[in-house]
């Protein structure tokens, strides 16, 4: 199989980016090349999401696309990786008949042998769910640049009544503390300047006696130049030692992701969350309290099942009195062979539409409060490269995960720069960087 060209999408979170980066790994070694372009392709794969209804359905009408690339070179191997493929495998080769490969996440290491098969006209299926597979001994194929995603375990045991994660990526299980610093160690060498570390839930990660407090000292202590960041948490797992860890190590970001998902601890026991409103409102008290300038961040469903404006407006109070940064916000999306399927969907879309805009109004509107209060003060800046919008402009965030976008100037991607802000609105600040000669002008962008 050697000259063949693969081409791979990835949708959904920063674990499918990562796996992404893995399944890459295990190709590459095994001689295959890779291309950006589907026409070119020999091999076309899509690493896939089942988080909501829409990212599935995104991705078959994709592979629908892929399949007309297909009538052009009928050689060619489609696949799809990640969850949807655990979850609609018999969908997928069977019914709609998109693909010739359906590889769940803990299968990858089949990947190379499926796909010389599917060239031979052999359908393939490998899907099962692992209680050991951690790809602890796969550097993952990365190009050079600034910054990382580096998955620390995978799987959740939480089982949230509207999560399919449980299902589709399995049960909990973690790496070795010592091959993820190794790994990190290697990215420094490289020149990366920031590492984000991944778990579904990283806050339960143990290796032994280690927990991922420990590994996230280790991975602050390998250079303090370093940018060190984790995502996601669970507010039931998220401990004193690890807030108090990100508070002594000024190279861990000042910036932590904590889903409430709802503001009602009568909707939040439906959803098997584990937690009270009290319990997560001295969690933030004890967060802020610890952790000077700290930015938070949240997820919120809106429209859960039997959800009442009661229960939705406790949402809104929860909002008003945290402060968030910034927010993922989303309708309630039913998942089957979830719990929470069988509580039916009872809250109507127009219903469910009218609360989630309530809740990104008022988000956008905190949003720009506190931008404003940044107003006069100075941040810190890791160049990330090239602005997406102009060719002339670079993009950066601060510690506090802000996104800023500014002209081209004395300094490179992977600098830290500091800037001054002068104006702000809701989605955007502006100021100037400070350099020895003096000011230039700059725009800062904050996702909200």
């Amino acid at each position: 199989m050697k000259n063949k060209k693969v081409y791979i999408e990835t949708y959904g979170c920063q674990m499918n980016l990562a796996d992404s980066e893995v399944v890459g790994s295990l190709l590459h070694d095994d001689g295959y090349e890779f291309t950006k372009s589907l026409g070119d392709a020999d091999i076309a794969l899509v690493n896939t999401c089942s988080i909501r209804d829409h990212a599935e359905q995104r991705v078959i009408s994709r592979l629908g696309e892929f399949k007309r690339y297909k009538s052009g070179n009928p050689e060619m191997v489609i696949g799809v990786l990640g969850c949807m493929a655990e979850r609609l495998r018999t969908k997928l080769l069977d019914q709609l008949k998109l693909v010739d490969i359906v590889v769940g996440p803990d299968e990858y290491r089949k990947l190379p042998g499926l796909i010389e098969s599917a060239f031979e006209g052999e359908k393939g299926i490998a899907v099962k769910l692992s209680k050991v597979e951690n790809y602890d001994d796969i550097i993952p194929l990365r190009t050079d640049g600034v910054s990382a995603w580096v998955s620390v375990m995978r799987g959740c045991d939480k089982f949230c009544t509207f999560c399919v994660v449980p299902y589709t990526r399995g049960r909990e299980r973690s790496r070795t503390l010592h091959g993820v610093v190794q790994e990190v160690e290697q990215l420094v060498q490289r020149g990366f300047r920031e590492v984000t570390l991944l778990g579904q839930n990283v806050n339960s990660y143990r290796d032994d006696e280690l927990d991922f407090a420990d590994l996230l000292m280790s991975v602050a202590h390998i250079d303090p130049k370093l940018r060190v960041r984790f995502t996601t948490s669970h507010p039931q797992d998220m401990s004193d030692k690890l807030i108090e860890a990100i508070a002594g190590h000024e190279n861990i970001c000042a910036y932590i992701h904590l889903p409430v998902q709802s503001g009602s601890d009568r909707i939040l026991d439906l959803m098997n969350r584990t937690y009270t409103i009290d319990h997560y409102m001295k969690l933030v008290e004890k967060i802020t309290s610890t952790i000077p300038g700290v930015a938070l961040s949240t997820d919120i469903i809106a429209g859960f099942p039997t959800e009442t404006d009661e229960d939705h407006q406790a949402t809104l109070d929860v909002i008003r009195e945290v402060r968030y940064d910034g927010a993922f916000m989303f309708k309630y999306s039913p998942r089957e062979n979830t719990k929470a399927w069988n509580m039916g969907d009872d809250v109507p879309d127009e219903v469910k539409s009218q609360r989630l805009t309530e809740i990104i109004n008022l988000q956008r509107s905190i949003s720009l409060e506190i931008n404003k209060e940044m107003i006069g003060t100075t941040v810190e800046v890791l160049v990330e490269g090239t602005s997406k919008k102009s060719d002339t402009e670079f993009m950066g965030r601060t510690d506090t995960n802000k996104t800023v976008v500014f002209p081209e100037g004395d300094y490179k991607i992977g600098d830290y720069i500091t800037v001054k802000i002068h104006e702000a609105n809701a989605a955007t600040l502006f100021g100037h960087v400070v350099t020895p000669q003096g000011w230039v002008d700059v725009r800062i962008a904050v996702e909200a």
